[in-house]
């Protein structure tokens, strides 16, 4: 049986009465008595009527939803980033649909051609490991729609952005590890193609070059994906820990490299942290429960998420065009746990 919303018509055969008088009453007009307009509302609750949103978005020229694509949804970075853009948009009377680009292109592509064909107000993104070219997102953006980029951006793109601190984060961990004793620090970054790659590597390399530390190349490793594969993070690893001259501490630079990285660690049967150190970027909530308890570098995904979406209801709901493009940086916090702790010399 198919389901059929209580409409207008339904309210007007109840009640007797015409459909241009429960219209009228449903919008509080003047023209109508308000003894007329209590029962027509008693009815329309009766009924359990709700208004048609598409037929509203017609009249308002809006749809009052917001499209927002992540890489992933599993990600607890941006579980929780999606949990700030919720807190603050159903509270200003905004749905949210989101998309999942799973790293691909394509299905990026799929996902705005998708929620551009639903008339979306606006939208929020993070790039996907595969996007190079940001011209799909240029002709939006020249188009008029609102797009606000947080954490992987482009800077091709003339539109607001949230980001984190990346060198800070990155030069914060590595400095620590410096400080414990750790000379031969590896780093395992996402795609080379990503802006908080190139920042956080950046970060990495800087902290080595400032307390005299030579950068050595065989020790970055890239996984293109991130992560999302193991196998890349496994491959990773296992080319490390088959260098003549081994690490004896990781930086990772997203939540699952960290995670993923661990993992492999303790499969090769190394212990953590007397025969290798680990630090990285993460948001998962069992850093504190793996043993070793994980040294991160914790993001403020949930002001992320509040941040974006106010950039982006700025844009939707102000009367006139804006024109100066604001970028907001925020900062991470280095939590320490026992998988970093001070190396003992031999």
């Amino acid at each position: 049986m198919k389901f059929e919303a209580v409409t207008i018509k339904d309210i007007a055969k109840a009640l007797g009465v015409s459909t241009s008088t429960v219209s009228r009453a449903l919008r509080d007009s003047y023209e109508i008595s308000p003894e007329t307009k209590q029962m027509v509302i008693e009815c329309a609750e009766r009924l359990n009527y709700r208004p048609n949103p598409i037929a509203q978005s017609l009249k308002e020229k809006r749809t009052r939803s917001i499209g927002v694509v992540v890489c992933e949804i599993a990600n607890n970075f941006f579980s929780q980033i999606i949990n700030g853009i919720e807190s603050i948009a159903y509270d200003k009377g905004y749905n949210v649909i989101i998309s999942q680009s799973h790293e691909s292109y394509e299905r990026e592509i799929m996902d705005l051609q998708y929620l551009t064909s639903r008339s979306v107000d606006g939208l929020l993104i993070s790039l996907s490991t595969e996007t190079s070219d940001v011209s799909h997102l240029k002709a939006l953006n020249e188009k008029g729609l609102p797009i606000v980029l947080f954490d992987r951006v482009s800077s091709e793109i003339n539109a607001p952005s949230v980001v984190i601190d990346n060198f800070k984060g990155a030069y914060e961990a590595t400095e620590h590890l410096i400080f414990n004793g750790y000379r031969r620090i590896a780093a395992i970054s996402n795609s080379e193609f990503l802006s908080i790659s190139n920042e956080r590597i950046a970060g990495y390399k800087q902290a080595l070059e400032n307390y005299g530390i030579a950068v050595d190349p065989q020790l970055i490793k890239h996984c293109f994906y991130g992560g999302m594969i193991y196998s890349e993070i496994e491959e990773a690893v296992n080319e490390l820990m088959v260098l003549k001259q081994k690490p004896d501490a990781v930086f990772t630079a997203s939540d699952k490299l960290t995670t993923g990285c661990l993992k492999t660690i303790k499969r090769r049967g190394l212990r953590v942290p007397e025969e290798i150190a680990i630090i990285g970027f993460s948001n998962t909530e069992i850093a504190e429960l793996i043993e070793p308890h994980l040294s991160v570098i914790r993001q403020p995904a949930l002001e992320m998420g509040q941040s974006a979406i106010q950039l982006l209801l700025q844009q939707i709901e102000s009367k006139r065009p804006i024109t100066q493009i604001e970028k907001r940086v925020l900062s991470p916090e280095l939590i320490l746990g026992a998988s970093s702790l001070p190396r003992k010399l031999s």
